[in-house]
């Protein structure tokens, strides 16, 4: 079956940055678009960045532009998300989601999350 399974998040300090990874099984990884969410407690469920099946297609959300990374490799069959300037409003859990449309904000989108991962900003 297919299993997304996010790593990489913790605890730190505002300012500081973090590499989120999501490792992909049970797929063609290759044939699908990746994006990443995330869900503060008592907040809907937000888009943060997407990448083509390629790689060669990015999307993200204005809140994160210019302070988070989407990439892939499609060999391990792995994507990943470098935050940089983390804030305390950065606090939440964030998905990795597998899509065949993309890349794409919307969530409907995607057929396949993650379990997700804690990141904790403290200021």
């Amino acid at each position: 079956q297919v299993q997304l399974v996010e790593s990489g998040g913790g605890l730190v300090q505002a300012g500081g940055s973090l590499r989120l990874s999501c490792a992909a099984s049970g797929l063609t990884f290759s044939r699908y678009a990746m994006g990443w969410f995330r869900q503060a407690p008592g907040k809907e469920r937000e888009f943060l960045a997407a990448i083509s099946w390629s790689g060669g297609g990015t999307y993200y959300a204005d809140s994160v532009k210019g302070r988070f990374a989407i990439s892939r490799d499609n060999a391990k069959n792995t994507v990943y998300l470098q935050m940089n300037s983390l804030k305390a409003d950065d606090t939440a859990v964030y998905y990795c989601a597998a899509g065949l449309q993309g890349p794409s904000g919307g969530e409907l989108s995607y057929l396949y999350w993650g379990q997700g991962t804690q990141v904790t900003v403290s200021s």
